[in-house]
């Protein structure tokens, strides 16, 4: 029988790294691909040669792999992180490999002083058992080396990374597209979202829009399919969408990786809960509700949640009472798909009459936020005479600092009454400035001792996008 030789390992890792024969044309695919936002970022984080490895998590196809091309492609011309070694674990020729010897192989295929800076990456790192343990070595016997492990498996990925890596791992989540990012990948015309002077009234959180109608056009396409940067780009693989989202997407975390790594028997009844959980995407669910409908244990229902979420299908958020205080008990919460272009491949895109579209504006406007280290303290108030879609809380006070509504209509200008449940949350919690976001309508509603700002959902959802991805401030919540 035929044994994988080093000799073969070596042409492997020859092919999988141009770079050591020279640099690469950025000109040529995947470097001369569209980057994401979240480039400069992650860029940014490795260059601080902190003795950590960056984790890259997130979900399927939402362009972590790509990225990291592009980084190490850019990086073989500028010389920045010293020589790099890209190895894909899951490769068939690498099968069962120990880590330190892919460093081997990269010492001796690309000399180099080890104990200098040098890029190392894993990708799909998932498919070595034991990764974290090899990995944190790794960390501590090469502190000048820039470790980076990423895979498709998610759930995974965080698991491991939480219980194995404090101290040395650092965590990043690559969330689905913006819509700042969709309009940048759509090429849609600079000139519809722009900066604006601070004290421009129709300004949104530094930027605006003479043209909402168009903006709207493209937020509803954003909802239908706009998470993923294939479909963004590819009008093939969008007319595709239920097979592009639906079976290589979620099917694989469904059918393969959540079983694969929680031993889940019952494949069925998951698939039929995460069915039923991204048709009520942005409602108020029970555990006592979906075990009803379902007829699953409420504990088996949890746990279920729980690893939906790990794998960044879904995300929960807490409610509130009337006066932003936690309920003692949790019986009822709201879970939101992290992507709702999956809704679309499940069931169909949505147009702007469809009774869905309320649900999935709040899932894409919650949305904005995935990245962002606010999302822990992001709730929302419900009570038996209203709602609030979205209450902050102070992380150290748990006292409320501000909240909004979402709409996707413009009857509040006409009919303040609409803003009935906003106004008596503020009152009760103290807050003098809220908001509620709307279709196409901006301006302010002056009640008593409370202000309301109203401005337009899309525009609001792009600024947000750009804002919430300062470089400094994600950089500052990475410091040690």
């Amino acid at each position: 029988m035929l044994t994988i030789s080093d000799e073969d390992v070596a042409q492997r890792l020859r092919a999988d790294n141009p770079w050591w024969a020279g640099p690469v044309d950025l000109s040529a695919f995947p470097y001369k691909l569209r980057r994401r936002s979240y480039y400069r970022v992650i860029k940014a984080l490795l260059a601080r040669r902190v003795r950590r490895a960056l984790v890259l998590l997130g979900a399927r196809r939402v362009g972590k792999t790509t990225l990291l091309r592009q980084l190490i492609g850019e990086a073989s011309v500028t010389g920045q992180f010293g020589p790099v070694l890209f190895a894909s674990v899951d490769t068939p020729t690498y099968s069962g490999m120990p880590l330190d010897r892919y460093l081997d192989f990269f010492a001796r295929e690309c000399p180099h002083e080890e104990a200098g800076a040098r890029l190392v990456v894993f990708d799909e790192i998932q498919y070595l058992n034991d990764w974290e343990r090899h990995l944190k070595d790794l960390v501590d016997r090469f502190p000048q080396t820039s470790f980076v492990a990423s895979g498709s498996a998610g759930a995974a990925l965080k698991r491991k990374s939480d219980e194995s890596g404090a101290g040395r791992f650092t965590d990043f989540v690559l969330p689905p597209l913006t819509f700042a990012e969709f309009i940048d990948f759509s090429e849609v015309n600079p000139a519809l979202v722009r900066d604006a002077e601070p004290e421009d009234r129709q300004a949104v959180l530094g930027f605006k829009t003479d043209n909402i109608a168009e903006l709207n056009r493209h937020f509803i396409d954003y909802i239908n399919y706009g998470g993923y940067p294939e479909v963004v780009t590819s009008r093939e693989v969008r007319d595709d969408i239920a097979r592009t989202v639906g079976r290589d997407i979620v099917d694989k975390v469904l059918l393969t990786d959540l079983p694969s790594l929680y031993g889940i028997q019952n494949i069925p009844e998951l698939n039929r809960l995460f069915t039923m959980l991204a048709f009520n995407t942005g409602q108020e669910v029970s555990l006592d509700a979906l075990s009803q409908n379902s007829g699953v244990a409420k504990n088996t229902i949890s746990r279920y949640i729980d690893y939906l979420e790990a794998a960044f299908l879904i995300f929960r958020v807490r409610r509130l009472d009337e006066s932003a205080r936690r309920f003692v008990r949790q019986r009822g919460f709201k879970v939101y798909l992290t992507n709702s272009s999956m809704r679309s491949a499940l069931f169909g895109p949505v147009s702007e009459s469809s009774r869905h579209l309320g649900a999935l504006v709040e899932t894409v406007a919650f949305g904005q936020w995935l990245h962002s280290p606010e999302l822990p303290n992001l709730h929302y108030a419900r009570w038996a005479e209203g709602e609030v879609d979205i209450v902050r809380l102070h992380p150290a006070t748990q006292k409320p600092t501000w909240a909004y509504d979402i709409k996707w209509s413009d009857r509040v200008l006409e009919r303040p009454e609409e803003a009935k449940a906003i106004v008596l949350l503020a009152r009760s919690a103290g807050l003098k400035h809220v908001g509620i976001s709307a279709t196409t309508a901006q301006g302010t509603l002056p009640t008593d001792g409370v202000t309301i700002r109203v401005f337009p959902t899309s525009l609001q959802c792009y600024s947000l996008g750009v804002r919430l991805l300062d470089e400094n401030a994600v950089i500052q919540g990475y410091e040690e």
